[in-house]
């Protein structure tokens, strides 16, 4: 039998607070009281908190805080969790049910004995509680649904679910913010805006609110979107092909996991971070991800770049003196005509293009960088593509610095990792395989998670848990037993046990591993271990 409150290890950096299990309003209602308690009164070193069901994950500067103290930090304010909280917001949803807006409406109706006005009156009943926000950023996952419309998720998803669909699974409901994927069934359709990048906050339902659906003949015209502060840099580089996948990358999108907004930013920090201390800039400033092969640009007035991570045979093309290679950790003066070009990938996986003065797009939720399951941040939440036009900031006063070409690891690194939160829903067999033997990187890996094969591991009991927090890093082991590294681009939640989790210092060895092509071996530190690596 577990002990509760308990708090637990995700990684160096993150810890997760669990009050409980199961799904239960008033388990919740502490989760959120518990964060309300953190953000009234922060412990030294605390970045961002973010509640779900039954456990609030909490992220913080190992640099201020160890993870003891942490720990104590957290008990110590779970123990003051007042048993009640006040009521949240509330706010009223105008639903259009059925027809194309509710296509599941009427077959979820007639499996539960109902007429579909019953249905819908059942369905718009409830005050529902805002239980947590993830899986799309601004999706919030309410409850209870009356049990007399409970149903299962339905056995193949859609492909793609339309924006503002009222949906429901299990004994919860909830509304599609974006466009995704979906497997949640389909009883109507909503106009109202649910999440806005451009605002502060994103997203319209947080948790601990409460929503109501209202049944509407017609839905309202929907509010325009805000739009982002536009970019104030000048023109200096056209993009003349985008390579396979090249991104608008920065430090990354702090703050905001709370509403289900990944991190985003580069998956190599380290070269990232080399690369605009090459040309001056500050460490996070916006610069280009190259991955596999890169982009082809050219310059129309005199820029300072430099290149750092993977070697993808870059050359600077100049009409009066011929193709140069460029070297990795140089800084280098483009002239205006000049093409900056890449032969093909030598050594690693991603390369990082840094310009003087940072590329200049527009600002979003405090960050430049690209985040594609939203569709927003860089250059309108996509990769670089012919035509465009990159402007670029100031060059910055500050000195640049020198640095030798950085050598990539081998293909097949050791990652060292920080067991749990959930490694005891693994077999201890399960655990040692994990360990002992290479995992493939397949294909499939992307920006949003690095999917593995090798031995397959064991669940001691079911393979799914109840949603909580992940981090980048988190490896999550789904039914089939292979697991997958959330990383730069991974979701705020997931309802798979975590066995570990890739410690920060580490990523980049991951992130460098060509998909298809190289494989991860995994060793176990200490979380004090992880702390004191270097980053």
């Amino acid at each position: 039998m577990k002990a509760y409150p308990r708090v637990l290890p995700l990684g160096d950096s993150a810890a997760t607070v669990e009050l409980g299990d199961g799904i239960d309003p008033a388990l919740n209602a502490r989760v959120v009281a518990l964060d309300r308690a953190l953000a009234r009164s922060p412990f030294a070193g605390l970045r961002e908190a973010v509640p779900t069901y039954r456990a609030l994950l909490v992220l913080y500067d190992p640099a201020r805080a160890a993870f003891t103290e942490v720990r104590d930090a957290l008990l110590a304010r779970a123990a003051a969790v007042p048993e009640a909280l006040p009521r949240g917001r509330l706010h009223e949803i105008p639903t259009r049910y059925g027809g194309e807006d509710g296509p599941d409406l009427a077959a979820v109706a007639r499996d539960h004995g109902l007429a579909e006005a019953q249905a819908i009156a059942l369905h718009s009943s409830v005050a529902y509680t805002a239980f947590m926000v993830g899986f799309t950023p601004g999706f919030a996952y309410l409850g209870l649904l009356p049990e007399a419309l409970e149903v299962p998720r339905k056995a193949t998803p859609r492909v793609r679910v339309p924006a503002g669909s009222v949906a429901i699974a299990g004994r919860q409901t909830a509304v599609y913010p974006v466009a995704s994927a979906g497997g949640w069934h389909l009883l109507g359709r909503t106009s109202l805006l649910l999440f806005d990048p451009a605002l502060e906050p994103p997203a319209l339902i947080r948790p601990g609110d409460r929503v109501r659906f209202v049944p509407v003949p017609e839905l309202p015209e929907p509010a325009p979107p805000a739009r982002p502060a536009p970019r104030t840099g000048t023109a200096a580089i056209e993009v003349v092909e985008g390579g396979l996948l090249t991104t608008v990358q920065d430090g990354g999108r702090a703050s905001h996991r709370r509403f289900g907004v990944t991190g985003a930013g580069p998956m190599d920090t380290r070269s990232h971070r080399l690369a605009n201390r090459l040309v001056g800039n500050a460490e996070d400033a916006a610069g280009l991800e190259c991955t596999v092969s890169g982009p082809v640009l050219r310059f129309e007035r005199p820029v300072h770049f430099a290149i750092a991570g993977a070697d993808l045979g870059a050359t600077l093309q100049r009409a009066d003196l011929g193709d140069w290679p460029v070297p990795l950790g140089t800084r280098v003066l483009a002239r205006p005509g000049n093409v900056l070009a890449f032969a093909g990938r030598r050594a690693g996986c991603r390369a990082y293009v840094a310009f003087a003065g940072g590329v200049d797009v527009p600002v979003v939720l405090g960050s430049r960088s690209t985040d594609f399951a939203a569709g927003f941040g860089g250059l309108d939440g996509r990769a670089l593509r012919a035509g465009d036009r990159l402007a670029l900031g100031e060059s910055p006063p500050r000195p640049f610095v020198e640095s030798p070409a950085t050598s990539i690891a081998a293909e097949t690194p050791t990652v060292r990792v920080v067991l749990g939160p959930q490694h005891d829903l693994l077999t201890d067999a399960s655990i040692a395989d994990f360990l002992a033997a290479p995992y493939a990187v397949l294909s499939t890996s992307d920006r949003v998670g690095c999917r593995l094969s090798g031995p397959r591991l064991q669940h001691r009991g079911p393979a799914e848990i109840v949603t909580d927090g992940m981090v980048a890093g988190s490896i999550q082991v789904p039914p089939d037993g292979q697991p997958i590294v959330m990383m730069a681009d991974g979701p705020t939640t997931g309802g798979y046990p975590k066995l570990a989790t890739v410690i920060t210092a580490d990523l980049p060895l991951l992130a460098q591993v060509t998909p298809a092509e190289g494989g991860v071996r995994f060793a176990v530190v200490s979380v004090e271990e992880a702390q004191r690596a270097p980053r």
